[in-house]
């Protein structure tokens, strides 16, 4: 099981090559594939979605929001600063999705490699 980032599932979505698109190609194929629910919401928030495309998002299973979890995302993205290390808000909430369900993140984002190095956040 594998969680998709928005900026791989872009890269998916466009015909992209890469490690990522071949792992979430690999991960659809055979049912493996779930969305922290930050990304569902930041894809559906293209205007220029075909239909087709919103509804095999709306077909990917969603990640659980665990109790706490504000609270934990909200100290995570605090330690990422701390360190004087970017932590935007929605990183930071899909980061903490992953670590709550203990899920490799597959990304194209470098953001996340300081929540990997901080956090032990699963990087692909």
């Amino acid at each position: 099981m594998i969680a998709i980032d928005t900026s791989s599932f872009v890269a998916y979505l466009s015909g992209s090559r890469g490690r990522d698109v071949e792992a979430i190609d690999t991960a659809l194929e055979h049912a493996q594939a779930v969305l922290p629910p930050v990304v569902l919401s930041e894809l559906l928030s293209d205007p220029a979605l075909p239909g087709a495309v919103k509804d095999l998002l709306k077909q990917l299973p969603l990640l659980d929001i665990f109790d706490g979890y504000w609270e934990r995302a909200g100290l995570l993205r605090a330690k990422l600063l701390s360190k004087g290390r970017r932590a935007p808000l929605a990183d930071s909430l899909i980061a903490q999705t992953c670590l709550d369900h203990d899920l490799r993140l597959v990304t194209r984002a470098t953001d996340f490699r300081f929540f990997a190095r901080h956090a032990g956040l699963n990087l692909l």
